[in-house]
């Protein structure tokens, strides 16, 4: 999930995002970044996980949910098309899950 490049002596421009790697991971986040759309609520499963969580991980989980739901609104405010706002927050999640699995304990 990485934007399109043109590159010419000192000038870049970055273009569409490519549909180039490993095709599973690129869906599973397209398909997870759709859940980020409706409002953001804490259901009784997330919680009973969460209190599994270090509390570093939970504060830094609930955040992260929240920014993402925060992203769509925004989309959506600038009517952008769903299709594209949504690859754009699967971008966002993909380095937001980076993120996490590099944190330390």
């Amino acid at each position: 999930m990485v934007p399109s490049e043109y590159s010419s002596g000192s000038s870049r421009v970055l273009g569409a995002i490519t549909k180039t790697g490993n095709t599973h991971a690129r869906r599973l986040l397209v398909e997870a970044a759709w859940h980020h759309r409706p409002r953001y609520r804490v259901g009784a499963v997330m919680r009973s996980r969460w209190d599994q969580a270090p509390a570093a991980a939970r504060a830094r989980g609930d955040q992260g949910n929240r920014r993402l739901h925060h992203r769509w609104v925004g989309f959506l405010e600038r009517r952008k098309r769903p299709t594209i706002a949504n690859v754009a927050i699967a971008r966002e999640l993909a380095g937001w899950c980076w993120s996490l699995a590099v944190m330390d304990d």
